[in-house]
């Protein structure tokens, strides 16, 4: 579901964008996502007891919303500036750039069909990437 949502969200983002300053646009789309998620928080009663929170996962939990953030911005900006189909393609890198960070800061060690896996992706978004 993560993937079909995230696909609805390249597509529906594309069109919103037409029109509208794209860091307007990004503006918009995380103030949705900030109510929608109070709203679930509320109604499954998570937003009264929220319990401790390390002062670690406070780092680490700003880092990730300031690089959620810089993400949407370029994002947005890249579907202002091109089409959807080699944006969103484009934007998957992130999948093998996180195995490799994974690999670097968190000594994960992806299985032999994993690194495939990764070169695949990699190989197909620089497939995309170029033109004929």
């Amino acid at each position: 579901m993560s993937a079909v949502f995230a696909a609805l969200t390249a597509i529906f983002a594309k069109v919103g964008v037409e029109g509208i300053n794209s860091d307007l646009a990004t503006l918009i789309r995380t103030i949705i996502v900030l109510v929608a998620l109070a709203l679930i928080l509320f109604a499954t009663g998570q937003l009264s007891h929220p319990g401790s929170i390390s002062s670690k996962s406070w780092i680490f939990l700003v880092l990730s919303g300031l690089g959620t953030g810089a993400s949407w911005l370029c994002y947005f900006r890249a579907l202002k500036l091109g089409p959807a189909t080699l944006v969103a393609p484009i934007d998957k890198l992130s999948v093998v750039l996180v195995a490799l960070f994974g690999v670097v800061f968190l000594g994960e060690r992806p299985s032999p069909n994993g690194w495939l896996g990764i070169a695949l992706i990699a190989a197909g978004a620089v497939l995309i990437a170029f033109k004929r």
